[in-house]
């Protein structure tokens, strides 16, 4: 019989996380969003007109494929040398620039499986046409020492997933590279880095008489570089990093798990910059809703990322938290990291929000001045009255005392329920919220609080303290407060894009446009 019982109870369990699983799919548009990445053999591009002097660089890049790393660095470099004499007088020569780049891109290859390492010490090369000094600028500092990570050049990638069943790059001269560090990044939360590099460069190599100048350059820095005299775009591919990321760190796993166990997974709020701070450019902070993580971002971003004036004037973060939290509580959360990078970076300039669903719920509450007003809607006393111990008073503080950034210059609400989902209220929600797992230091400010609040007719009554999906139901009274308070403007104007559907439920890159075109406008500098 007692067999029988757990039998029972374990299936009730699993039929609940079923039915919480159906109510986050509601709420929120999530489905499974993956990336994958295979390496492949790079291909010379097909259809060239290749004619003398070209075809004897394509000879000897065939020849490489057949060779030992050292002998294929020699055709390599031969083949790259023919083709950039090649576009010295004939920029507009595509097949010397599809040649050119190729050869750039094994150059990189065959350094990397070599360990050769220019940038501490020339190489020479010995080629058919005599030999090659190849060197490389010494690192600034340890975080630009190429021998840090892993190089791949993009055409050796095959990339696939849901993210990115469209994919798009930045036509130019040079070899798109992703590099991956080796080793997760020294102290990145206080740099508020993602744990380990992943990011987009561009390689290119200059020819001056016998000596080769092997070159790396962040796409994201630089559009344009002069090459024999003649401007040229940078080629770059924003999204291969992106998909090494998600394939290898699988951040969506997170998603469920952080809704459940919020308070096992605390050390995964993080704000996290996703390219190196320019003090010239906006930070523009993606915060992601119920069950989601960062990644969720990253269809939008790559599309952003597309057009090359948003590039110029804007950068862009995430902001991700364990989503089974009260959302009140993540926005404390995520108002200390504001803290944090004003701190770390006090030139910045004014940021600008972006939040989906929960996350939406999340940034009004950066443009929110309550004063005591949410307290007293709990309180009968103010704060400094009310018989707590410090650190509950403290906590409580964040969570309901709200006043609004003036670092703050716009907010982007996507999907956002303002007054709550009826979803939250219905039995899944309910459902769904019991099976939500408060951390043990909730429990114990719920218990000493408890008391002391003031009786809420209209308020489902919970003997624990609220979580996310409990903050989310319309009759909820902390979102009912909230919306009797008014918006403080933050700099020019706050924009509400209405979508039939939820963000997170296309994975098209046209998703993208509209708040593209938010961005494009002068206004928003």
């Amino acid at each position: 019989m007692k067999s029988s019982s757990s039998s029972l109870y374990g299936e009730l369990q699993c039929a609940a996380r079923f039915a919480f699983a159906l109510f986050l799919s509601g709420l929120c548009g999530c489905a499974a969003h993956l990336a994958t990445v295979e390496t492949k053999p790079a291909r010379l591009p097909t259809g060239l007109r290749a004619e003398e002097p070209l075809d004897s660089a394509t000879k000897y890049l065939v020849a490489a494929e057949h060779e030992q790393s050292s002998p294929a660095l020699a055709h390599d470099l031969l083949a790259a040398k023919i083709s950039y004499g090649v576009l010295e007088r004939h920029p507009k020569n595509e097949a010397a620039r599809s040649i050119y780049n190729f050869a750039v891109a094994r150059v990189v290859q065959d350094v990397d499986r070599t360990d050769l390492e220019p940038w501490r010490h020339p190489i020479t090369v010995l080629t058919d046409q005599g030999g090659y000094t190849l060197v490389s600028p010494k690192p600034v500092d340890a975080e630009h020492d190429p021998s840090r990570y892993d190089l791949f050049p993009i055409d050796t990638l095959k990339i696939g997933g849901t993210f990115f069943k469209t994919y798009s790059t930045v036509s130019g001269i040079g070899a798109p590279i992703a590099v991956v560090g080796h080793t997760e990044t020294p102290h990145f939360r206080q740099q508020y880095k993602y744990r380990r590099v992943y990011a987009p460069i561009t390689a290119i190599v200059r020819f001056s008489g016998r000596q080769a100048h092997l070159e790396f350059i962040d796409p994201l820095k630089t559009e344009r570089i002069t090459l024999n005299k003649q401007v040229f775009p940078l080629a770059a591919d924003f999204d291969a990093p992106t998909a090494l990321l998600i394939a290898r760190e699988r951040p969506e796993r997170l998603g469920m798990s952080r809704v459940l166990n919020p308070g096992a997974y605390a050390d995964t709020a993080m704000l996290c910059q996703l390219q190196q701070f320019d003090p010239a450019r906006t930070p523009v902070i993606f915060v992601h809703g119920l069950q989601e993580t960062g990644a969720s971002w990253a269809p939008m971003i790559d599309s952003l990322r597309d057009d090359p004036w948003i590039r110029q004037h804007y950068q862009f973060w995430f902001f991700s938290y364990p989503s089974g939290y009260p959302y009140p509580y993540a926005a404390a959360l995520l108002r200390q990291d504001l803290d944090g990078i004003r701190r770390a970076f006090p030139n910045h300039k004014r940021i600008v929000l972006i939040g989906h669903s929960m996350g939406g719920m999340i940034c009004r509450l950066m443009i929110t001045d309550a004063g005591d007003k949410i307290w007293r809607d709990y309180f009968a006393t103010p704060p400094a009255k009310t018989p707590l111990a410090s650190d509950t008073r403290k906590l409580l503080e964040q969570a309901l005392i709200l006043k609004h950034r003036p670092e703050v210059q716009r907010v982007i609400f996507i999907s956002t329920p303002h007054r709550g989902s009826k979803l939250a209220a219905g039995w899944i929600g309910r459902i769904g919220a019991a099976l939500v797992r408060a951390p043990q230091r909730f429990t114990s400010i719920y218990t000493s609080t408890k008391p002391l609040l003031i009786a809420d007719p209209a308020a489902r009554p919970l003997n624990r303290m609220p979580n996310s999906v409990d903050t989310l139901e319309p009759n909820d009274r902390f979102v009912q407060a909230v919306n009797r308070l008014p918006i403080t403007r933050p700099g020019r104007h706050t924009e509400q894009l209405r979508r039939c559907s939820s963000i997170l439920e296309l994975s098209s890159r046209g998703r993208a446009v509209g708040v593209g075109r938010q961005f494009r406008s002068r206004r928003a500098i």
